[in-house]
């Protein structure tokens, strides 16, 4: 059982300060930083005057849930405005306080916040209703600041690793919509360790044996691999000594879910990957060929993602070697792309299409459904596909012509007849691989037919299909 003392309360607070000073020390002056601090213990102690004799179902003091989000937002790189939501986020739904407290104390930009991780309340709505009418609320929100969705992600994470005392059919209600809905969202945003520890935690909660069988096997595995990790980290660490280069590794064993329980048969190869991080991209390049150099390489196991983002948003170097008896997977990045992996959107620097999630954001809440989690589920991993001109245009994976034709405009896919994908005729329903060169001939009149809504996987082309049709059947 965890402690729920004052000391542990002091602990968190104290690393969730160190994060502060280490993220934003060098950027403020010292007047701002101590003025900020301020105002994020002022937010804690409001938390914990708003939640005294409050208990969670675990019989926690209920100051330790908000604590422990604002904990992962401080480690997230999220900013002063966002730990002091963090702090505050269930005073409004859950204590007297009105947003209009928070927002006359801490002004606009944390009230804002706060109001996107509210849920909606009305006497005349179901619950299922409601649910729905938060996802958009909180949707509606996150176009203009992504933050509410971060926030929501590291509470969904708390909520999860928490969720003991609940009764069994809603633990697995949470968990199916956390698999359905946050873990998608999280991959759009180049989150994907996040995304991999919200889906972890969900399949566990769906599939406890299975979860408990492979973690039995991860345990035997550490213990039996331990001695051989110890001398190829000794092995790699002097040869990199020799030719000066600075690395530091890091041991990941792969986490729960349907895929690596499927995977546990072919054991350590498939379980373990060997972090490796480097202080410059031509290093990590340097650290392959090294290597290499100790362990011999299998073919065709090499993955290039450092210049080309993945798919799923990561940036790293990956291969398997023979190391001794056993293969290892191994994947090199650099200090600043870790960050990136880790916490997406949220670190400096990261590169956020904010267009391309506004656009996917909109078009689910025009869909047919309250909230269309089939789209959301496709658009979470993306290709790069070019124009004739070269533009990029970034789509779901397994897109169509089609879809590529309503990206550009309604118009254009409305018209289109068939496209030429690297110069090759091609029909609409055909689909779009990475890094293909697609145009698109049109009709002068629509040939819009509804089978076309087999052909298209974005919510744009498909709803501006159904709306052609719909509008087509009453002029008839």
């Amino acid at each position: 059982m965890a402690n729920f003392d004052k000391a542990t309360e002091q602990r968190l607070m104290s690393e969730i300060m160190e994060l502060l000073v280490t993220h934003y020390g060098a950027e403020l002056s010292e007047e701002n930083l101590d003025h900020e601090m301020g105002r994020v213990e002022e937010a804690l102690n409001d938390a914990r005057t708003s939640h005294e004799g409050q208990y969670r179902k675990s019989g926690e003091p209920y100051i330790f849930h908000p604590l422990r989000v604002t904990h992962l937002a401080a480690r997230h790189w999220m900013d002063f405005p966002s730990v002091m939501a963090a702090l505050l986020h269930d005073v409004v739904e859950d204590t007297p306080v009105t947003l209009t407290d928070v927002e006359k104390k801490y002004g606009e930009e944390v009230a804002h916040l706060v109001d996107g991780l509210t849920k909606v309340t009305s006497e005349i709505l179901s619950r299922e209703d409601l649910k729905k009418e938060t996802y958009k609320k909180t949707l509606l929100i996150a176009i203009d600041d992504i933050r509410v969705l971060c926030l929501k992600f590291w509470d969904r994470i708390d909520n999860l690793n928490t969720i003991g005392a609940l009764p069994r059919h809603k633990q697995k209600l949470i968990a199916e919509e956390t698999r359905t809905v946050y873990v998608p969202l999280a991959q759009h945003l180049g989150m994907g360790y996040v995304a991999t520890e919200l889906e972890s935690l969900s399949y566990a909660l769906l599939y406890p044996r299975r979860a408990q069988n492979y973690n039995r096997t991860i345990d035997r595995l550490k213990q039996e691999s331990s001695d051989f990790l110890r001398k190829v980290r000794a092995k790699i660490t002097n040869t990199c000594e020799k030719h000066k280069l600075n690395v530091s590794m890091k041991d990941r064993w792969r986490p729960f879910s349907i895929a690596s329980a499927r995977g546990m048969n072919r054991g350590f190869a498939s379980l373990y990957t060997l972090e490796v991080q480097v202080d410059r991209m031509m290093d990590a390049y340097l650290f392959l060929g090294i290597l290499h150099s100790l362990y011999p390489p299998i073919p065709r196991k090499l993955r290039d993602h450092l210049n080309l983002t993945s798919q799923y948003g990561y940036q790293a170097l990956k291969t398997t070697v023979q190391a001794g008896e056993q293969r290892m997977r191994v994947e090199i990045t650099t200090r600043k792309l870790a960050r990136f992996n880790e916490s997406g959107v949220l670190a400096p620097g990261f590169k956020f299409r904010h267009d391309n999630f506004r656009d996917l954001m909109q078009s689910l809440m025009e869909g047919e459904s309250a909230f269309d989690t089939e789209s959301l589920k496709l658009a979470s991993a993306t290709i790069q596909v070019y124009t004739p001109k070269g533009d990029t245009r970034t789509l779901p994976e397994g897109s169509s012509v089609l879809d590529f034709a309503f990206d550009i405009h309604d118009t254009l896919g409305l018209h289109a007849h068939r496209g030429v994908i690297n110069g090759r005729t091609r029909q609409l329903k055909t689909r779009l691989l990475d890094g293909d060169q697609v145009s698109v001939e049109t009709a002068k009149e629509p040939e819009v037919l509804p089978k076309w809504l087999e052909w298209a996987v974005t919510p744009k082309a498909r709803n501006s299909i159904r709306r052609y049709l719909r509008n087509k059947v009453r002029s008839s």
